[in-house]
């Protein structure tokens, strides 16, 4: 007596399995575009790596006495000029920072440092308002572009 096949095997149900992993694997980051998050802590980043330099280029400029309304710091062999102790714009800033790599990021623009590689550029940025002798600086990010 014969007995017919019925239904699949385990192993057949497995390689179905795996197959339709590897599938949802390689088509799942075309429908999940985490490009604009990555962008958007980018600029995150940078803004908090502003804050950073300009608070070194701030110290240094505290010990050379250079915290008047202008005055001049030289921080890692770059000559920075400074408002009040800090970066006098967002260029003397960009000087001092490590952008990388610096094909993605745009400091032509007066007053911000730009996301090249961003759909929408200027909505993707970090301005930079420089210190007065009342006010700290600022670094506004803007990210609905990105």
């Amino acid at each position: 007596m014969q007995t017919k096949q019925q239904g699949f095997t385990l192993i057949e149900l497995v390689v179905v399995i795996v197959i339709l992993g590897i599938l949802a694997a390689t088509a799942l980051p075309k429908f999940v575009n985490l490009s604009s998050d990555a962008r958007t802590s980018v600029v995150k980043g940078l803004s908090g790596s502003m804050a950073a330099a300009n608070a070194m280029i701030y110290a240094k400029a505290q010990v050379a006495g250079q915290t008047g309304a202008t005055g001049t710091v030289t921080v890692n062999g770059t000559s920075v000029s400074t408002v009040y102790g800090f970066a006098s714009t967002a260029a003397q800033l960009a000087s001092v920072l490590d952008l990388n790599p610096p094909g993605d990021f745009d400091t032509s623009v007066a007053g911000e440092i730009e996301m090249k590689n961003a759909p929408t550029p200027a909505s993707c940025k970090v301005a930079y308002t420089p210190a007065t002798a009342t006010v700290a600086p600022l670094y506004p990010i803007t990210s609905s572009g990105c």
